[in-house]
């Protein structure tokens, strides 16, 4: 079945291509977006349930192979040392993310001019400045301005209650002299928009029902819905076919019925992050790109990052209240973010801070590691951990590698027959300094903060929060998939806009600079409408 043919179509609801959908209406052209997950109910997220935290080990574990969603598609990650993390839906990955908001450093830009490793970016922090400025606003950002680690900059909102856990761990590093500050949060402090603040739920990973933490679907996609955007539903792109010209003029899809659809189109924009945009381009061959669509360079697919992490616990005497609150929003420290040659490394990672788990999470993950075992002693030992955790994850920077990759499983494949991504992943050697050196700070900071018992754990396996790299931006179309504003060197009309065009991962949470990105790119395309293809 073949459509009416639209000026652009994106594929990918999350957080790009609900930005660029948005930022695009402007232009007035015919908007399509193609989703392969369902909108998504808040009144049967978790958190409105008393066995809330059980569903995180299955419709809301976020790992699709273990959620096994018919709008999921599965991973083949046998051959990784990261298990991939993502969901499938309006919203994307912003429905069970922490909404941990930083912006990449003007540093991690140029990293190969100030580090001799990896690459430098063709764009720069300024560039994008405007843009986050802009998603700030739209998100609903919530912060404190005057961090020194970044140019002047100015949240929306006012930065999210420290809590007790924000406090105690802000003490530890005030005795050691280090850099702290409470973290830029996409989840609302005050009422903003037409939605209610943070009511301190907790489950924050398992979507919110209260609206308070800043998912796409609740942001951008009513308002780009309302000026003139189609969003359809159940929509499972195969590939992405040419014309004769060597233009993208369409994709196969597939609809909720399992019908096979055509969609044919002017402009076709990417928005599926770093696994799924080379999968539907690998998958889209032709004489023309026998490898794979756009890849000429041969890099679609490789580069591969995530972030390397480790987490380091601290049990306290006095009660954290640490169940309660935005669970990844709370402080963070950049004291280790840069290069220092005399650690052993290079690059570098923050700590941020993290609250407590639930009382089933706490009693199962301390069970499985032996502080909490099962039988007479179980009740006192959970007692002193339950409400007295707070937590430090290690984020570290993870360099590009072309040997860590995405590419199409020869046997494994979705419900619609289409091959599944297979994952081939080693964390590298400098990855493993970085991160020892980390766990090791953490657990400084942790016990100056008074802490009477530090669990340490990494790099952790099931880690692969942020996909990025694998069609990597650039000048270059010998070294690189898109060029500076995200439009493919080989097809012309082709866009790619989520963190698979990273150049380098930073040693921060993406989402804004991925959503910067996404603006950025749709702001050039309407400023270029007029030789958008030359």
């Amino acid at each position: 079945m073949a459509e009416d043919v639209v000026d652009v179509l994106i594929i990918g609801a999350g957080a790009s291509g609900a930005a660029v959908a948005w930022s695009l209406v402007d232009t007035r052209m015919r908007i399509v977006c193609l989703e392969q997950g369902d909108w998504m109910n808040p009144a049967e997220y978790p958190s409105n349930a008393t066995n809330w935290e059980s569903q995180s080990f299955g419709p809301y574990n976020i790992d699709p192979n273990v959620r096994g969603l018919d709008t999921d598609y599965p991973i083949n990650d046998s051959d990784s040392d990261v298990t991939v993390v993502n969901f499938n839906g309006v919203g994307g990955s912003t429905i069970l993310y922490a909404a941990h908001f930083p912006r990449l450093h003007p540093s991690d830009f140029k990293v190969k001019s100030l580090d001799g490793v990896a690459d430098d970016w063709p764009i720069d922090y300024d560039t994008l400045e405007p843009y986050f400025t802009q998603n700030d606003r739209v998100m609903g950002v919530s912060g404190l301005s005057g961090d020194p680690m970044y140019p002047p900059k100015q949240p929306p909102l006012p930065p999210l209650p420290l809590g007790l856990v924000g406090e105690t761990v802000a003490r530890g590093f005030n005795a050691l002299g280090w850099h702290w500050w409470p973290s830029d949060s996409a989840i609302i402090s005050q009422p903003y928009e037409g939605r209610d603040k943070c009511l301190n739920l907790g489950p924050c990973m398992s979507g919110c029902a209260q609206g308070a933490k800043s998912s796409t679907d609740i942001t951008y996609w009513p308002d780009a819905i309302r000026r003139g955007v189609e969003l359809r539903t159940r929509c499972r792109v195969r590939e992405i076919t040419l014309n004769d010209d060597g233009f993208a003029d369409g994709v196969y899809y597939y609809n909720a019925n399992g019908e096979e659809c055509f969609q044919r189109a002017e402009v076709v924009v990417m928005a599926c992050n770093g696994v799924g945009t080379p999968r539907i381009l690998l998958n889209s061959t032709s004489n023309k790109f026998p490898n794979g669509l756009a890849n000429s360079s041969g890099l679609v697919g490789k580069n591969l990052m995530f972030h390397t992490v480790g987490t380091v616990q601290g049990v306290f005497k006095e009660r954290l209240d640490s169940h309660k609150g935005p669970q990844g929003c709370c402080i963070l420290s950049k004291e280790f973010y840069e290069t220092d040659l005399e650690r052993g490394f290079v690059r570098g990672y923050n700590m941020q801070i993290n609250r407590g788990a639930g009382p089933l999470n706490t009693a199962m993950t301390g069970y499985i590691d032996g502080t909490i075992p099962w039988g007479p002693d179980h009740h006192d030992a959970f007692r002193q951990r339950f409400d007295h955790v707070a937590s430090i994850g290690v984020v570290g920077e993870d360099l590009p590698e072309e040997h860590n990759t995405v590419t199409l499983d020869p046997a494994l494949t979705d419900s619609d027959g289409i091959p599944a991504p297979k994952i081939t992943y080693r964390c590298s050697e400098n990855s493993r300094k970085l991160i020892a050196h980390g766990l090791a700070r953490a657990e400084e900071a942790m016990r100056a903060a008074g802490a009477v018992d530090i669990i340490s754990d990494g790099p952790k396996h099931i880690a692969g929060y942020h996909l990025l790299g694998t069609a990597r931006m650039g000048d270059d179309p010998e070294t690189s998939v898109v060029n500076h504003w995200g439009r493919s060197h080989d097809v012309r009309n082709l866009f790619i806009v989520d963190g698979s065009i990273f150049v380098t991962a930073s040693a921060v949470n993406p989402t804004s600079t991925i959503q910067a990105l996404a603006l950025y790119i749709a702001d050039t395309m309407k400023k270029n409408l007029a030789n958008l293809f030359d």
